[in-house]
């Protein structure tokens, strides 16, 4: 790996510590902004160094979401520079360990996964001479708060980069707005910060979102939720395509008295359709249905077309045995994450990986009035108007980010 110049940024994130710096005595350094900021990198590449220069034959945590995060957002590109820059690497996957040797100087780095409240117990009972929290917004604060809690080595930091959330979101109120108090360097990036993005990489980017979630990874901003939840999907609906499709599948958010919608999807071109709906409102026609009547439904939906895999509310354990005992279909139960699914759903629309035909008039109709609660402590969308929402939201988090026949899911890349 060659490393590239650096912006003054990103230099000052890796000098902060060092002798000379006015911050050198600060106890915590927090990077947020945009995505593809630059931060992450950089912020590894310093946490090492400082490390490697202040300690030897001590551990530090590198944590992330989830263990797979930490090695796909910081370590593929960290190890390499870090070989790059002369030091001695070893990474035992097994262990969850990268050990880092430098002359006589040698250090454990050991890698946490924090995705929930449980996560707090593995860490626990361990001395640490500091840790990097790479996006730490999406850890729970007992996490954080535990991991923080075993640096007890005098001289320990802490380090932390995030995009921004909610502006009631605890890391914010506790640690930027008090960063002072907590005397903590603060530096917010944006994508201009990162010299290695041209000016059309950085255009392609600030296409990709919108709404709140252009505010928050292109602007870098801490901000509510209002309004719609996808304001510019309205004018992106369009006919369905003529000529054959490749593949098909059904995305299914069911109900009894709530409606029940399911989509049948298309895949033509590498763009995935929604041509065609079915959605039942029993409050609306004052009959609910059972499972095999909804079962009938969804094979009316699917004709003759060579359906293959069918996602469905995780929530519905016996509609999803109905399918099965049926023996057509192959049901998957979906990913059912609110806002990773809407984020995840906003980029597909924005992308043109997924379309929604004039044909579906309940989920045209739906998006026209799926709105953000006004909360400001989190992000909640209004729980009205949200069946077909929701059976699209389950469509693109299980089955788009693979292809439909590989039962894999993978997480949308951070900063």
């Amino acid at each position: 790996m060659q490393l590239t110049a650096f912006s003054p940024k990103q230099l000052r994130v890796l000098c902060w510590w060092a002798a000379g710096s006015p911050d050198r005595h600060r106890a915590a350094l927090i990077c947020d902004g945009a995505v593809r900021s630059g931060k992450t990198l950089c912020m590894g590449l310093s946490f090492v160094n400082w490390a490697m220069a202040a300690f030897s034959g001590r551990s530090f945590a590198l944590c992330g979401k989830t263990i797979r995060s930490v090695r796909r957002n910081l370590l593929n590109d960290l190890l390499p520079g870090l070989a790059a820059m002369g030091f001695g690497v070893k990474d035992k996957i097994s262990q969850n360990l990268v050990t880092v040797a430098a002359g006589s100087r040698k250090n454990r780095f050991y890698l946490f996964g924090g995705k929930d409240e449980a996560a707090a117990s593995l860490i626990q009972g361990m001395t640490l001479a500091g840790v990097l929290f790479d996006e730490v917004a999406l850890m729970p604060r007992s996490f954080v708060e535990q991991a923080m809690a075993r640096c007890s080595v005098p001289g320990a930091k802490f380090w932390f980069n995030c995009n921004p959330e909610h502006p009631g979101h605890w890391f914010y109120r506790e640690w930027i707005e008090k960063r002072r108090e907590r005397d903590a360097l603060y530096l917010h990036f944006t994508m201009e910060d990162n010299p290695s993005l041209t000016p059309e990489i950085r255009e392609r980017y600030r296409r990709m979102f919108s709404g709140v979630f252009y505010q928050r990874f292109i602007e870098g901003r801490w901000v509510a939720a209002q309004g719609l939840v996808y304001p510019f999907a309205e004018g992106l609906l369009c006919d369905v395509p003529p000529g054959p499709f490749e593949d098909w599948a059904v995305s299914c958010d069911y109900g009894t008295l709530n409606p029940a919608s399911f989509g049948l999807w298309g895949l033509q071109r590498g763009c995935w359709y929604r041509v065609d709906e079915y959605y039942y409102a029993a409050r609306e026609t004052g009959e609910s249905r059972t499972d095999e009547e909804h079962y009938r439904g969804l094979e009316a939906l699917c004709g003759d077309r060579p359906v293959r895999r069918i996602t469905v509310d995780p929530s519905a354990a016996s509609f999803m045995e109905v399918i099965r005992r049926h023996g057509r279909f192959t049901v998957i139960p979906a990913k059912n994450d609110v806002l990773d699914g809407i984020r995840q759903v906003s980029d597909a629309l924005k992308e043109g990986k997924i379309k929604i035909c004039r044909s579906c008039a309940d989920a045209a109709r739906e998006f026209t009035l799926y709105r953000w609660k006004d909360d400001l402590a989190r992000d909640v969308p209004v729980k009205e108007n949200d069946h077909a929402m929701d059976d699209i939201r389950y469509f693109v988090s299980t089955l788009l980010p693979a292809p439909v026949e590989e039962d894999r899911f993978f997480a949308v890349a951070s900063a």
